[in-house]
């Protein structure tokens, strides 16, 4: 099935990304590692099969930005809005991930692209409550809005709003807001240009506490 793979994110501007995970880690580690995220992220969107691949970024495009990705800018005030606004801007088939999830591979994007051949929804829960991946055949902005975000209840309230449509439920995925879920994402992606800037962080902030 054709489809669309849509990444929301931000530029890793230091102090206006991963601010949870300061402390223990300075604003410039926090857009170090949010910058591996984003380009392990995209990296991982051009290795799947999909007909085309879209990052709704706040902000501006950098060197982390490969080839074959276009860039639109994101619309809305708040994450629910702009959400549904990416959705909205690609038109038909898409599956929607953010830049917190840097040990997806390119077949749990497969894997969803290929359910919403059978089904009007595809959801990934996060460990958190939210949700790392969700896919919508025929996208209804209104599927999304008004969904409150960052919150224990948000995949609930975003599973309420999918209510009468056939939805694949994936696996679930740890997101990185914390020091400590950056530390445990990298163990399960040690390969990954995250997790190397996770261990750089975690050095200086050991070295500094000597």
């Amino acid at each position: 099935m054709s489809f669309t793979l849509l990444v929301i994110a931000k530029e890793p501007v230091p102090g206006r990304v991963k601010t949870r995970l300061s402390p223990p880690y300075t604003s410039g580690q926090a857009a170090l590692i949010a910058e591996a995220a984003l380009a392990d992220t995209l990296d991982t969107v051009v290795a799947a099969p999909a007909t085309r691949r879209v990052v709704a970024l706040e902000g501006r495009p950098g060197a982390w930005l490969p080839r074959g990705v276009e860039v639109i800018a994101q619309r809305g005030a708040g994450l629910d809005e702009r959400l549904a606004n990416a959705f909205a801007d690609v038109d038909g088939p898409a599956v929607l991930i953010g830049m917190d999830t840097p040990q997806v591979t390119p077949g749990m994007l497969a894997d969803a692209g290929r359910r919403l051949s059978d089904c009007d929804a595809v959801y990934g829960p996060a460990a958190d409550g939210g949700f790392w991946l969700l896919g919508l055949r025929d996208p209804d902005p209104q599927r999304l809005r008004g969904v409150p975000m960052s919150r224990p209840d948000t995949g609930a309230r975003q599973l309420e709003r999918l209510a009468g449509l056939r939805v694949a439920t994936l696996g679930t995925l740890r997101d990185v807001d914390t020091a400590g879920d950056a530390v445990r994402v990298a163990a399960q992606a040690p390969g990954t240009r995250f997790a190397a800037a996770v261990r750089a962080a975690e050095h200086a902030v050991h070295a500094g506490a000597r």
